[in-house]
């Protein structure tokens, strides 16, 4: 199946303020970025590689507008930096509508051979770092009393297993399990919190991480026989961002084609 065409924006998030992390570059963050624009919001972008997220910035200010978009470099195993990164977006534009956590790091490790560093870094990254942007963001939406939406990017692999993927899993298993606990918490100040589950997004920092035939296999598994491009899984983010989804919370989004 070919890629479908790219569908254009209806204006669903007119005059909302979002935070988008990890949105530098080609990957879901940047796609997401660029699709909450293209809907009518305001986005605060944060991103560990300063430099990517600069060009990032200021690429978008000139497609949608200087005052549309700011950025700040964001660690988000950094307390201090994902403060930060909230402030802004309230200092900036007065208020806080959407949060979308898309910060991750992945690798690959047998289970006898991973050392604790290595586990510990993508939990830190994966799961602590989602967790210490939806507390942030849950503090400030509750402050505000205006309700607001958080989206968290987690992972079929948090459903399914994949040899050399244990730290992996057990982080995205563990950020649907934050979700819906978040959820029932967020539930009485009028606040949802949703995640999607992706199962193969291309872009070029996995291509770099991945060996040819792990994608050609995984990409066998799909049923339409390609991966998603990043902009299908802002897609369903857009949605769950937006009114459509009004009903929804504590829910994880499948956004995967697998039949295996």
């Amino acid at each position: 199946m070919n890629t479908p065409d790219y569908v254009p924006g209806h204006g669903l998030l007119k005059d909302r303020t979002a935070v988008v992390t990890a949105a530098a570059g080609a990957g879901i963050g940047g796609a997401t970025a660029r699709r909450l624009l293209e809907e009518g919001a305001r986005i605060v972008i944060g991103d560990a590689h300063a430099r990517r997220l600069k060009e990032t910035e200021e690429a978008l200010a000139a497609e949608f507008g200087a005052d549309r978009v700011t950025s700040l470099p964001c660690d988000v195993t950094d307390e201090d930096q994902v403060r930060a990164l909230f402030a802004l977006a309230e200092h900036t534009h007065g208020r806080l509508d959407i949060v979308v956590n898309n910060a991750g790091l992945g690798g690959t490790a047998a289970l006898v051979d991973m050392t604790d560093t290595q586990w510990s870094r993508v939990l830190d990254v994966t799961l602590n770092g989602t967790f210490r942007c939806t507390r942030a963001a849950l503090r400030a939406l509750k402050a505000s009393g205006g309700g607001g939406v958080i989206v968290n990017n987690a992972s079929v692999i948090g459903w399914r297993a994949q040899t050399g993927q244990a730290h992996y899993a057990a982080a995205k298993a563990g950020v649907m399990a934050l979700t819906r606990c978040a959820a029932l918490e967020a539930a009485e100040f009028g606040v949802r919190v949703n995640a999607v589950a992706p199962s193969l997004a291309m872009h070029p920092h996995l291509a770099k991480v991945t060996s040819e035939e792990l994608l050609a296999e995984l990409t066998a598994r799909e049923a339409f026989g390609r991966y998603a491009e990043p902009w299908e899984v802002a897609n369903v983010i857009v949605f769950l961002a937006s009114a459509y989804s009004s009903y929804m919370t504590g829910e994880t989004v499948s956004v995967s084609s697998q039949h295996a």
